[in-house]
């Protein structure tokens, strides 16, 4: 009963104590609360009722008992991390015990093998055991030896052997109610998904497993650890170490298991590097060594000594003893049958190219490079960096740029399999190193065309197919409501002064459960869309229209000059330093937005042109008098173009990659489609433009005050011409998809705009912060604004600044005068500023203002 009901399990064992037992009944009664404190109390206490529940059984003369006891403390022992005494009891309990309950003795010793990283003698024990279980007819006992070979086998990259296990031992679960047993087959079943490289699958799962833990009330240490993995191979690394970092606070608390702390100070490690943190990782790894190596666990021992190699040389302390260490590492790892052997070769043979070592490199990069042809996504990946820089090396540019077109296919056909734009934008951070390689090898070899298809190659990839619609799922859309309530009602708390802690726990517990039922969509994009044409390009762009994008290697902002048939390079500034002069800018167009803040214009202006210097450099001087269309890297997005001199007064537009503005290009307005108008509530002017574009557009629908909610302005915007939205927008920078525009029964998030089956054509956001874009994985952007142009949006003016909502009015009626005489978006938005009042408070929200796409 302990594992199908810990709680009712618990409080028998002891009332059975209570009432004086013989030795027999108290041996069984110990060995219960042994079993719950070990696995989800403290270890202390484990031990000591496991020592007297072996003391009872051999007052009772049981020998079987005696050996199922000392099987369950020789697990307590290990987890302990005092492993040889552990094994001895194993030893002892293997003695004693005859046929079925010896049987049941080597599956526990079997799962101790595979806690100590030893698979070979796990699987021995398990092929002896098995048989007799089933013999025995032993449901519950041979489901359990089934799930662990199968999770032995995954240890061993044998992941079509694991699911079969899988399979059998499911069939046997679902005969039973051992609900506990049942939630670890859920959890494994998430492991052996991720395994495949099915990410939302085993996002899923492990969420499904949590939740039947959450009933059971047992604490998910192992599920911490499985979860973290699985959040780094999606690029969510912050979120892998805070749930690593929590799991050991809850861990110490209890005073739990020392070998499952240990895992999650693997864990933590693991995520600490990529999160941008190679200190903590080095101080989790180092922790991580010491403890595995005091339990004897060396498979476990070896793995941790991988992550420590690797935060030092992120570290920068890279030296001809890390190069040994990391090779010696791998070598045992291989010896092992360790998936992680070639990425410790991979990271051997770095090393050694920093410090000059080439032939040593070459040796330990071929080692590596033959993970490309077989195994998970993330492995051969792998292989491709290390047979990218082993031409590198050699000095064959041709052979970097084949290496990095195979690897970043692998990283495409993996991103499609993730259904959450989240997820796909994040996964790209995998191939930033393929892609910076191809660029270098490019700019010596290519010249400024292959530079192009290189740095569209791995820009704004998210962008190129739909994301996935998320499910008619009835919890999903009945969570999202709730959302909507609690903002809603947050927010009407914090106007009056009121407080609101309660409020916003709640409604982050649904923001959590929102994303993570979003983040199981699985892909269903064939392929990744059409590969970028540098001739397409030229030939769209014409003798009129130029475009300019800016490609970032090894710091510095290179300027590819694209049109009147050709591609041009220059080299402009640093890009640390033009993000500090938009930061700057930006804090200018802040103090701008207010009135009496004049003085403050010409400094903003002195921060354009240097801005433009640094971005722009001697391309500047080559734009002509024609339409600009710019592309930004992900870490520029919010710069204020408008302010650049030398884009001030032309048409210009913005777009996320050469690509993108080409598929918005091409994208025809719908035959029938409707303008919709939308003012939502709480705006300083009451979003006074709205009321008179009502009156140009007769015709148009719209949405104000309770008309304003968010169902039914979903309904309208689905397939529309034109939609104005005058509303209250908020970015997060913590969570971009939540980004929102509030509505009359609360903020309409990406969310809900992913939900279209076609956005609007063109679309108009009138207020602060609609522009403001996350930058996340290679360079990737995420937000309102791209959220909208996979779905059918062709064009969009958003504003990436606070500005004066007065002096907005005035500026969108001057935009809508220019798309009624049939002006693009850019080209109404150029002669919508030069129509303002010269003053400062106005010529800082035109340049706010941006339009995106090519409509």
């Amino acid at each position: 009963m302990v594992f199908a009901d810990p709680g009712e399990a618990l409080a028998r064992a002891r009332a059975l104590l209570d009432a004086d037992p013989d030795p027999l009944d108290a041996s069984v009664a110990h060995q219960v609360i042994g079993i719950w404190q070990r696995d989800f109390g403290d270890l202390r206490l484990a031990l000591h009722h496991l020592r007297r529940a072996r003391d009872c059984a051999a007052r009772a003369d049981s020998a079987d008992r005696e050996a199922d006891v000392l099987a369950t403390l020789g697990v307590a022992l290990v987890h302990a991390g005092r492993t040889r005494e552990g094994l001895s009891a194993f030893e002892r309990g293997v003695a004693r015990g005859a046929g079925h309950t010896r049987a049941r003795v080597l599956y526990r010793r079997a799962y101790v093998w595979w806690v100590l990283g030893h698979h070979r003698e796990a699987l021995e024990d398990v092929r002896r055991a098995v048989p007799v279980l089933r013999q025995a007819d032993d449901v519950i006992w041979t489901a359990r030896a089934l799930t662990l070979r199968a999770t032995v086998h995954l240890a061993l990259g044998a992941v079509e052997r694991a699911e079969a296990d899988f399979t059998a031992a499911e069939a046997l679960w679902d005969t039973t109610g051992q609900e506990h047993d049942k939630a670890d087959a859920v959890e494994s079943r998430g492991l052996a998904a991720f395994r495949s490289g099915d990410v939302p699958a085993a996002l899923r799962l492990l969420d499904e497993a949590e939740e039947r833990y959450a009933r059971l009330g047992t604490p998910t240490f192992m599920l911490n650890i499985r979860r973290c993995e699985v959040l780094m191979a999606a690029g969510l690394a912050p979120e892998a170490l805070a749930e690593a970092d929590a799991a050991i606070g809850k861990l110490d608390g209890i005073g739990g298991q020392s070998t499952r702390k240990a895992e999650l100070l693997l864990a933590a490690a693991r995520a600490a590097r990529p999160a941008g943190d190679p200190h903590t990782a080095i101080a989790r790894a180092a922790l991580a060594v010491r403890l595995f190596a005091g339990q004897r666990r060396t498979w476990w021992e070896t793995h941790a000594r991988l992550v420590l190699i690797e935060a030092r040389h992120a570290a920068g302390r890279g030296s001809g003893r890390l190069v040994a260490d990391a090779a010696a590492v791998a070598a045992k790892l291989a010896s092992f049958g360790s998936p992680a052997a070639p990425e410790a070769s991979l990271l051997a043979g770095r090393i050694a190219l920093d410090l000059g070592w080439t032939a040593d490199a070459e040796r330990h990069l071929a080692v590596a490079a033959r993970s490309r042809r077989s195994g998970p996504p993330l492995a051969r990946m792998t292989g491709w960096a290390a047979q990218a820089l082993r031409a590198q090396a050699a000095g064959s540019a041709r052979g970097v740029l084949e290496a990095c077109r195979r690897g970043l296919d692998v990283l495409d056909d993996h991103r499609m399999t993730l259904g959450a734009s989240e997820l796909r934008a994040r996964a790209t951070e995998q191939g930033a190193e393929l892609a910076a390689l191809a660029q270098r090898a490019s700019l010596v070899s290519g010249g400024p065309r292959r530079l192009l298809v290189w740095s569209e190659r791995w820009r704004a990839t998210v962008l190129s197919t739909p994301p996935t619609r998320p499910p008619a799922d009835p919890e999903l859309l009945s969570g999202m409501t709730a959302f909507r309530e609690i903002a809603s009602r947050a927010e009407a708390a914090r106007m009056e002064g009121r407080p609101v802690p309660a409020l916003e726990r709640e409604q982050r517990r649904l923001e959590r459960e929102i994303r993570s039922r979003t983040l199981h969509i699985r892909g269903e994009a064939p392929g990744i869309g059409d590969r970028f044409d540098v001739g397409r390009l030229l030939e769209r762009l014409g003798d009129e229209v130029l475009l300019v994008e800016l490609a970032v290697l090894d710091g510095r902002v290179q300027v590819l000059l694209c049109g009147r048939g050709r591609v041009r390079r220059f080299e402009a500034g640093l890009l640390a330093e033009a993000e500090t002069e938009a930061e700057h800018v930006q804090a200018g167009l802040r103090r701008l937005a207010h009135p009496g803040a004049e003085a403050r214009l010409p400094v903003v202006e002195a921060a354009g042109q240097r801005l433009e210097k640094l971005l722009l450099g001697p391309a500047a001087a080559q734009l002509g008098g024609g339409p600009v269309v710019i592309v930004p890297p992900g870490r520029l997005h919010r710069v204020p173009w408008a302010l650049l001199p030398s884009l001030r007064e032309r048409v210009l537009s913005v777009s996320p990659s050469a690509g993108s503005w080409l598929r918005a290009r091409d994208t025809a307005p719908p035959p029938e489609g409707c303008h919709v108008l939308v003012r939502g509530p709480g705006l300083a002017t009451g979003g006074a433009e709205v009321p008179e574009l009502a009156g140009r557009y007769g015709w148009a629908t719209v949405l104000e005050e309770d008309g304003a909610r968010v169902p039914r302005v979903l309904e309208e915007l689905d397939g529309a011409a034109l939609a104005h939205i005058a509303a209250h927008g908020t970015f997060r920078a913590d969570s971009p998809l939540f980004s929102s525009l509030r509505m009359a029964d609360g903020p309409i998030v990406v969310h809900d705009f992913e939900r279209l089956a076609r956005s609007p054509y063109r679309i108009i956001l009138s207020c602060c912060d609609t522009a403001r874009l996350a930058s996340v994985g290679a360079d990737e952007l995420l937000g309102l604004v791209t959220a909208l142009l996979p779905l059918g949006t062709a064009g969009v003016v958003a504003c990436s600044a606070p500005v004066n909502d007065a002096a907005v009015v005035p500026l969108m009626l001057a935009l809508h005068k220019g798309l009624d005489a049939g002006l693009s978006l850019a080209e109404a938005l150029r002669d919508a500023r030069a129509a303002l009042p010269g003053d400062a408070l106005h010529q800082a929200t035109g340049w706010a203002f941006s339009a995106f796409g090519a409509a």
